[in-house]
């Protein structure tokens, strides 16, 4: 039985089972649980836990905590195994400075280059988007994994038309990355942010062609973000919000 909400074990298509798959396997199934929250920031990677948790071996999981510090997604802790990043407030600042600079650009390129079907697949990513609850709970902050998708896919229609594959690729890698940390934040900014009406008049300036007014409202709508983040934080260095993800049964591996 899983603990802690981690994803179930997913079967590859390797009859074999060899190691090189295996690592991969558990990799993708470690890096979704660190980006979703699952496994907070700090948290110990004990690698005979996580045998139990993800059904790999040793040498498959090592090599997959060593992938996900290359990508700093994980931390090496000298003869003491593996931690998953620490959110750091000065990191998570750069990394929105960042998106606010490639992803505004990217957008701007879209509106320049986007066509019909470019406009059809914005205004329906966000009606999808709109049709759906932020959350599950509406008392509290509960996941909705199929906003969270949905989320993602208007994100990925605003851009897509920039004919850009290189920066396409950054700008996810960098939404990825932040998500770790919004993660942290959703609690703090449920219910008060509307951000439906944010993503709205994101996608009608876009879709209006309104380069200057699209690319201020989607700064704004990731800085806005990066504050929610920055008051959890806090938060947290204060020891006046739990991580989410912390729950009892965990703590002794978390240590």
């Amino acid at each position: 039985m899983l603990r802690f909400g981690m994803t179930p074990p997913v079967a590859t298509s390797d009859a074999t089972g060899s190691p090189d798959t295996q690592a991969t396997a558990v990799y993708r199934r470690l890096r979704a649980d660190i980006l979703e929250g699952r496994l907070v920031p700090g948290m110990r990677l004990r690698v005979q836990h996580l045998a139990a948790e993800y059904g790999a071996g040793p040498a498959p999981l090592r090599e997959a905590l060593a992938q996900l510090a290359a990508e700093g997604l994980a931390r090496r802790i000298e003869q003491r195994g593996f931690r998953v990043a620490d959110a750091d407030p000065a990191g998570f600042a750069a990394l929105i400075r960042t998106r606010c600079l490639v992803e505004v650009l990217a957008l701007r390129e879209a509106i320049a280059r986007g066509d019909a079907a470019w406009e059809d697949a914005v205004a329906a990513a966000e009606r999808r988007l709109a049709r759906l609850p932020r959350s599950l709970d509406q008392g509290r902050f509960v996941t909705n994994p199929a906003w969270e998708s949905a989320h993602r896919a208007f994100h990925r229609a605003l851009i897509a038309a920039c004919d850009a594959s290189p920066l396409l690729a950054f700008c996810e890698r960098l939404r990825e990355e932040a998500d770790r940390y919004r993660a942290l934040a959703n609690a703090v900014a449920y219910p008060g942010r509307d951000v439906a009406a944010e993503h709205a008049a994101i996608a009608e300036a876009a879709l209006d062609r309104d380069a200057e007014g699209a690319a201020a409202l989607l700064t704004r709508h990731l800085t806005s973000t990066g504050e929610f983040v920055r008051v959890s934080l806090e938060r947290r260095q204060d020891g006046g919000t739990p991580l989410r993800g912390r729950r009892p049964g965990i703590d002794a591996a978390a240590e």
